[in-house]
């Protein structure tokens, strides 16, 4: 049975979409639920997964290809298909082959396991020299354990500051010898957190377990990285343990069916009660079936609950809408989008049409523009934009620098720049620092209308919404257009009624005739 590979449904804000990784190719047999390829949008990733178990026919639309809504993109064969015993077969020789070079390698090396941790030379493993605007860190995960064998480069620990991740690596070939600042530790700027000895083989029970764990890697066992995005949401939302639950898919992986029915067993309820495992630290109140959990926030979660107090509390905050015909933009992004695509190399969206509408604006009316600094108003001649973005540790404004000195092209690769360094949780401390004015746009999750909240030190912030056919009065006709409302919030402490409105009108009449934009007028 053949099954067809769709693009997900796109929200209506979002027009169309990019294929950015395919991580199967045709003729790769693959397991129910395995992610087969990521789809960009203008702000988040779409995963698409396997309908069933099978094989990958054939692939319709190749990387970089813009896709629209429900576009068939691939097709999977249900079951065994011609050239998965021909995988299979390859796979087989691969690990004969892999077996022989390591007989091999002990017939070479016979003393390298019994070599311990001693004989390097040992060296101290450091905080990274932090910011000046971030006092300290906390060690968010570390992805080694003493005497493990580690390589040159390999990330050892996630610190954690208030709005970035930074990756300490390994200086050399070696192993940990010491954690000294475990997990949910906070700790200062170059301070040291574990011991290394370089040039060092780690012991025998970490080769022990590397070997096992390449033999449950071989077997489809039910570590992380095996399941599926969605088995791995239900396990984290069920607080269960991947080990507690018996995979039926192939080679023994989880299916979201195996988690239903472990939950029906009430396996949920024992993993979740019993000592001793991760779980622990973080104490559940239980009554009958119904349980809770209590996790510490994230440096991430704490800063946005604080600035966000911060906005309301220290804000003369109040919010103005309008709304917009998307029509103009629509049928302009359908006729040249293709011309626009084959010139610049990345496909013509909504946003850089609102970074342009707003960067106009703004320069209309500088109050907008300019930010409060004690009993002073600080007037900023240029224009930093920041973009509210989604990642997977919580939302992030990285900042658009000097979005009048850039074209169209120019503002789309920024953006995409911006959120793919946001999904990979790569943004720098510059990236996120400064802006004067923000753009957020909550009709990619389906958001109808919302008072966006201020991002200190500015003085407004820009929401938009969801693009929604709705009947209008045009020249005393009702006609049905894709309109989409507009939100300002504004310190009025710095600006008036008058220039809030007059600000967002600017926009509107920008959006709704894009000629503006060109004739300035």
């Amino acid at each position: 049975m053949a099954h067809e590979i769709k693009v997900p449904v796109l929200p209506e804000s979002v027009a169309d979409a990019t294929i950015a990784t395919w991580h199967v190719k045709a003729g790769d047999k693959v397991t129910r639920d395995q992610n087969l390829v990521d789809i960009e949008t203008d702000k988040v990733v779409l995963e698409v997964v396997a309908p069933a178990d099978g094989v990958i026919a054939d692939i319709s639309a190749e990387e970089g290809a813009t896709v629209l809504g429900e576009q068939v993109i691939g097709t999977l064969e249900e079951g065994d298909a011609a050239g998965s015993d021909k995988k299979a077969e390859k796979s087989s020789d691969k690990k004969a082959d892999t077996a022989k070079t390591d007989k091999k390698d002990k017939e070479e090396k016979p003393a390298k396991a019994d070599t311990g941790s001693s004989g390097g030379s040992e060296t101290d493993i450091k905080v990274p020299v932090l910011p000046e605007s971030v006092a300290d860190a906390t060690i968010a995960t570390w992805h080694v354990q003493p005497g493990e064998s580690v390589s040159r480069d390999q990330n050892l620990v996630d610190i954690e500051t208030d709005k970035v991740v930074l990756e300490v690596v390994a200086p050399a070939d070696g192993s940990i010898k010491e954690i000294i600042a475990e997990e949910g530790t906070t700790v200062s700027a170059e301070e040291v957190i574990a011991k290394f000895v370089a040039g060092a083989s780690g012991s025998a029970s970490a080769s022990d377990k590397s070997s096992s764990d390449d033999e449950s890697s071989e077997s489809g066992d039910s570590d992380s990285d095996a399941l599926s995005p969605s088995v791995r949401r239900l396990l984290a939302e069920k607080d269960i343990d991947p080990s507690k639950v018996k995979g039926t898919g192939k080679g023994g992986r989880i299916t979201k069916e195996d988690v239903e029915k472990h939950l029906k067993t009430g396996g949920a309820d024992k993993s979740a009660k019993q000592p001793g495992t991760a779980e622990s630290s973080a104490p559940s109140v239980a009554a009958g079936n119904r349980t809770e959990k209590r996790v510490p926030m994230t440096r991430l979660r704490k800063t946005i609950a604080n600035r966000l107090l911060e906005a309301k509390n220290s804000t003369a905050m109040l919010t103005t809408f309008n709304e917009v015909n998307m029509k103009p933009i629509m049928d302009l992004r359908k006729q040249y989008q293709e011309s626009f695509e084959k010139r610049h190399g990345i496909r013509l969206g909504f946003m850089s049409f609102y970074v342009k509408a707003v960067t106009e604006a703004l320069k209309r009316f500088p109050e907008v523009n300019a930010s409060i600094d004690g009993d002073d108003i600080c007037y900023h001649n240029y224009f930093d934009i920041s973009i509210a973005v989604s990642t997977p540790r919580g939302l992030v404004t990285p900042v658009l620098k000097d979005t009048d000195t850039l074209g169209m092209a120019g503002i789309e690769k920024g953006i995409k720049d911006l959120a793919i360094k946001g999904r990979d949780g790569k943004l720098s401390m510059d990236d996120l620092q400064g802006g004067n004015f923000t753009i957020t746009n909550g009709g990619v999750f389906g958001s109808l209308m919302s008072t966006p909240i201020i991002n200190p030190p500015q003085s407004a912030i820009l929401g938009m919404h969801k693009i929604q056919d709705r009947p209008m009065a045009v020249n005393g006709k009702v006609e049905i257009l894709p309109m989409m409302y507009l939100a300002l919030s504004y310190d009025h402490r710095i600006i008036d009624g008058k220039e809030s409105v007059g600000f967002l009108v600017t926009v509107k009449e920008m959006l709704e005739d894009p000629t503006r934009l060109l004739l300035d007028v």
